[in-house]
């Protein structure tokens, strides 16, 4: 098949997608839908995305399979501990000033990044404070986060990169043990509200001192990251931070005169003063 007739295609499908389901994936990076229609394709044995497309129109459950495909789900616990020691030594001395504290974690996924602010916000006496929102669209994935589980497996890893992000502990103080799995400190679950919210068109959450949302709006064109981004900027209190993915940024956004740079290197950014 050529590009021209692919591309075609695989507008159809999004379009078809936002017809039928109402969820909005028109501006997303065709690059990152293709991959992921692609895999949908293998895995399901079909032949091309005319079938792929019919069976999104006419199968609900089929949908939800290829919503958790569109859904990127690559986090870790203490992912890029430069990022984590940067919140413990740039953020968290400000922050502790609140007597209340709200925080947002966007584009959550399995539960993972919640996970590690609970522990850090415990670790720099915050925990009590603070209520964490941990949102995503994927259902799937909202439902094992609320299960504070988290496999021996990965365990090990999360473990470096807690020691690596200043930890002041060991990361199993925070965790009891099942055959298996480690299931996160039910103290520190009891603090995250985890919820469906849809970036591309839900509305302000709240009024936050916090907002992570990491490596997603790389998936975004530059029209749906400015949106966004706007979305965030509402969304903060004056002098609340804003964390991006260390590949992401402000860099075609217009909102340099509202959020000034606290760490470019780590991409942390404040509201400024009303």
């Amino acid at each position: 098949m050529d590009r021209s007739a692919l591309s075609i295609e695989v507008e159809l499908i999004v379009q078809a997608i936002y017809l039928r389901y109402g969820y909005d994936f028109r501006d997303y990076s065709r690059a990152s839908i293709k991959r992921r229609l692609e895999l949908r394709l293998e895995k399901e044995n079909l032949n091309n995305l005319a079938e792929l497309q019919h069976r999104v129109i006419h199968e609900p459950n089929f949908f939800k399979q290829l919503i958790s495909d569109f859904s990127i789900n690559v986090t870790e616990m203490f992912r890029d501990p430069e990022f984590y020691a940067a919140v413990r030594g740039k953020i968290l001395p400000h922050l502790a000033r609140q007597p209340n504290l709200k925080v947002w974690i966007a584009g959550c996924g399995t539960g993972e990044e919640a996970y590690s602010l609970a522990i850090l916000f415990k670790e720099h006496n915050l925990h009590e404070q603070t209520q964490f929102y941990a949102t995503d669209l994927n259902s799937a994935s909202l439902d094992r986060a609320r299960t504070g589980q988290v496999s021996l497996k990965e365990m090990r890893k999360y473990s470096v990169n807690y020691l690596e992000s200043g930890g002041l502990g060991s990361l199993m103080d925070y965790f009891s043990l099942t055959a298996n799995q480690a299931v996160l400190d039910a103290g520190l679950m009891r603090k995250i509200l985890f919820a469906d919210h849809n970036l591309v068109h839900d509305q302000v959450f709240g009024e936050m001192d916090l907002i992570l949302c990491r490596n997603v709006l790389i998936y975004f064109n530059k029209a749906l990251q400015q949106r966004v981004l706007e979305l965030f900027r509402e969304s903060l209190k004056p002098q609340g931070y804003l964390c991006l993915g260390m590949k992401e940024g402000l860099y075609f956004s217009d909102l340099g005169s509202d959020l000034e740079t606290v760490d470019n290197r780590v991409k942390i950014y404040r509201r400024k003063a009303a």
